[in-house]
Parts: C-alpha cells; structure tokens; sequence
C-alpha cells in the first residue's frame, strides 16, 4: 500500500476573511480530509468548521503538534499516513512550517518517504513584505527579538546594520502585547534615515500598513496593542 499525502494547508489569519483567502480546491480538501496535525485542537477545530461547515467534528481526529513536544518520537503521527490515508498539516495562522513546530513534521515526511503537497494561503511575513515597498530579493525573518531593553536594542542595531551591509529587509514579530514597547525601541534605536514598515492585522478589516522612515514613525501615534503585526526594517546601503 502506498502512503497517504501530506497536505501542508495554510489557515487564514483573521476571523471572517474565509471568502477571501481560502480557494475552492481548500474546502473540497477540508471535506474530505479526516486526520490532521495541528498546534492546538480547538483552533483547528474552528477553522474546518469555517472552511466545510459540513464536516462532522466528531469524526476528526487531530494529533496535536507545538514548540514544546516531545520530539523523540514522531511515529504515531504517519498512523494513518502509513496506511494510506491523506492527512492535513496546519498552523495556528498562516502557512505550516513558515515560522512553525510543523516543519519538523514535514522533515520526518520526507525522510518516511511520504509525499508533502503544500498548498497555497495566505502568509503574513510575505504578505508584510509585499505591502512595504523593500527589498522583496533578499530579506530574512528573524522571529522574536531578545525582550531585555539592552539586547533588543543591540539586535535592534544590528539588524539595521546588516539591512544597509546586505541591501536586505529584516523582518520580526513580537507578542503583541508588547508590540508597542517593541516600536517606540525601534524608534528610540534606529538611524533616523532607517525605513520601517509595520503591518498589523492583515487581511482583516482593521488592517493596518505603515511604511516610513524613522523619522517620520516620530510624529506618528500608533496603537499596536494585541494587534498580531510583521515588522520590516529596511536601510538601503
């Protein structure tokens, strides 16, 4: 018997942009796809639902998958893709293994031989990166930024010296309960000159895209507050 499929399926970012984000080959795959691995059950859970209200949850099974599993063993998670059957990869946002545990599942798919189909969706790095006017030919994702005020900054000096070293856009996140502390660091660091572009609460109807120098983010008043963002940091050498 030859294995199931591993099908990498992008999640939308936002609550009500299903119609927006998600294309007619997702919910036909959501209709039929019984066994998932996913970050969290519950999140999961409500996303099939949005996607193919049709689909009985009492027949899903979801093998959970995060940062803090054990990742000795992997086995029971290809149970069923061993046997054949079709299994969906998801993220708690965007797209699985793009800053995701879940690229650990796709390695060990490949090393099983197991075929991995990834599926187009939305992306909030590349989207951010998109919509900020930098460098789309190099740039590199960071993730979080140390939270102590002396490292930020330090990281904070260096990223903006390898944006203008390599002509490259920079990009992080933080919790976004600490994104505003985040930005007034930037501002209070950064090269007046130094262009940031942050992106807030894409593809949702408070979405949010500013794109300026450092200077300019100074007479701005910003509120980030819980607002999932990318930040971009740009400085052309």
């Amino acid at each position: 018997m030859s294995p199931g499929t591993l099908y990498l399926l992008p999640v939308p970012l936002a609550e009500n942009s299903v119609a927006q984000v998600v294309p007619p080959l997702h919910h036909d795959l959501v209709s039929r796809l019984t066994v998932y691995i996913a970050e969290n059950s519950k999140t999961a859970r409500h996303w099939i639902k949005a996607i193919a209200p049709g689909v009985t949850q009492a027949a899903l099974t979801i093998h959970e998958y995060g940062k803090h599993t054990d990742k000795t063993s992997l086995a029971h998670y290809f149970a069923e893709l061993a046997k054949g059957e079709d299994v969906g990869l998801m993220s708690e946002a965007g797209c699985p293994a793009i800053a995701d545990p879940g690229a650990d599942i796709v390695a060990e798919a490949h090393r099983r031989n197991i075929r991995v189909c990834p599926l187009v969706g939305p992306s909030s790095i590349l989207l951010a990166l998109m919509a900020s006017g930098f460098n789309g030919q190099s740039f590199a994702f960071h993730g979080y930024l140390p939270i102590g005020k002396e490292p930020r900054a330090k990281r904070l000096k260096e990223l903006e010296s390898n944006a203008s070293r390599y002509d490259q856009t920079q990009l992080f996140i933080e919790t976004p309960y600490r994104n505003n502390q985040l930005l007034e660091e930037i501002v209070r660091t950064c090269n007046p000159q130094t262009r940031l572009s942050v992106a807030a609460d894409l593809t949702a109807k408070e979405e949010t895209i500013i794109s300026a120098t450092i200077a300019k983010w100074k007479t701005k008043k910003t509120d980030l507050h819980k607002r999932p963002a990318i930040f971009c940091l740009y400085k052309a050498g």
